[in-house]
């Protein structure tokens, strides 16, 4: 009998034993196979209550077919079963997504339906839960309808940030350095952030790929997925300092204690080296909030590069800060023949008052706590 003859019997009589009610003979078939049939294996560790052994199968499908359907569908029940509310809710919208736009064969109506009816389940738990974490304190109109929009209870017009919109903020594309009286003490830093830079990039770079998948959440629609042409350095990362980068860039940290970037448990502050190799292009988007303003202090500022916000187009220009709302559909190149380089950080929006920023810090530890979602920043 040939190998491949072998494979297929085993993997005939693991799917008599499944079908039998034999789950665990299934199982044990199945490991005498040299690749096992991974949506096979997947139904398989289900009916074993095996979670992660299911969603290492579905995410051996995925990685070959990012928009596979059933796969889609079956990682948003595992994510359920795991206890990630959150993470069933996008694993199902996405899923959701994809028949609507290419179309379900007969045999996965009822998954979609169930898929529907779970999403409104778990969206009712998430507005439980996020009316308990507000519930104290006292009325914020802006507030209410940040969280109603969130909840999807109103629509967003105008700036379309693609996670959490803050009602009532001027519609403005760019500020102006001179608003911010930080600005001039951090551009004044750029020669001695420029030469930790130099000193950085000529040992060991540890630029990573700024757009990574992540195994918990379905692959980002994104050309520069995993692609180390947009290159991220972090200083800070999740709220937390990176320590052994903040050590060797004394200057940058010290640059960044000037801004009122945001303090958010698991969130923030978030900033960086942004690093855009030739002929880069970060296609159109939108920020995931627009609670925040996105800065840029340019460090290599080679010609024929510039971002885009809105209908304006500005370049970066060596120590002199670009300051943007990256909830508006914004895009950024590198059209030259060499590296460009930002120190990229956020800070609070300045019309968000002391006590709506308490408030925002307070729902957005809320919301981390129901399950991270894939969190960005802009440019």
């Amino acid at each position: 009998m040939s190998d491949q003859a072998r494979e297929e019997a085993l993997a005939q009589a693991a799917l008599v034993a499944l079908r039998g009610g034999d789950a665990a003979e299934a199982r044990a078939t199945l490991a005498q196979m040299a690749a096992p049939p991974p949506m096979l294996l997947a139904q398989v560790c289900n009916r074993l209550g095996d979670r992660d052994g299911e969603a290492e199968a579905l995410r051996t499908i995925l990685a070959g077919d990012p928009r596979n359907l059933p796969a889609l569908l079956a990682m948003g029940h595992n994510a359920q079963a795991r206890g990630d509310d959150r993470g069933a809710i996008i694993w199902r919208r996405t899923a959701l997504a994809q028949a609507a736009a290419h179309g379900a064969p007969p045999q996965l109506q009822s998954l979609l339906q169930q898929a529907q009816d779970a999403i409104a389940q778990s969206s009712q738990r998430f507005e439980d839960h996020l009316t308990a974490a507000i519930r104290d304190l006292p009325p914020l109109p802006r507030i209410a309808l940040a969280t109603d929009l969130l909840l999807g209870k109103r629509e967003i017009y105008l700036q379309q940030p693609s996670m959490f919109y803050f009602p009532g903020l001027p519609q403005r594309a760019f500020y102006e350095r001179s608003d911010f009286d930080w600005v001039a003490p951090m551009e004044a830093m750029t020669d001695a952030i420029v030469a930790e830079l130099a000193a950085v990039r000529a040992g060991a770079p540890d630029f990573a790929p700024y757009v990574q998948t992540s195994k918990e959440r379905p692959a980002p629609n994104n050309k520069l997925r995993d692609d180390p042409s947009w290159g991220a350095y972090y200083f800070w990362q999740s709220g937390a300092p990176v320590a052994d980068h903040a050590t060797r860039c004394p200057a940058v940290m010290a640059a960044l204690d000037h801004a009122p970037m945001p303090v958010i448990e698991g969130r923030s502050p978030t900033a960086l080296w942004s690093l855009l190799k030739p002929g880069t292009h970060i296609a159109p988007h939108h920020g995931l909030l627009n609670t925040r303003l996105i800065c840029h202090l340019p460090l290599l500022t080679p010609p024929d590069c510039a971002l885009r916000v809105g209908a304006e187009a500005r370049p970066w220009h060596r120590g002199e800060m670009l300051i943007f709302d990256d909830s508006i559909e914004h895009e950024a190149w590198n059209r030259s023949a060499d590296t460009r380089v930002i120190l990229l950080f956020e800070v609070w929006r300045p019309e968000i008052v002391a006590e709506e920023r308490a408030a925002l810090t307070l729902l957005f530890q809320a919301i981390d706590q129901y399950g991270p979602a894939q969190i960005d920043t802009g440019g």
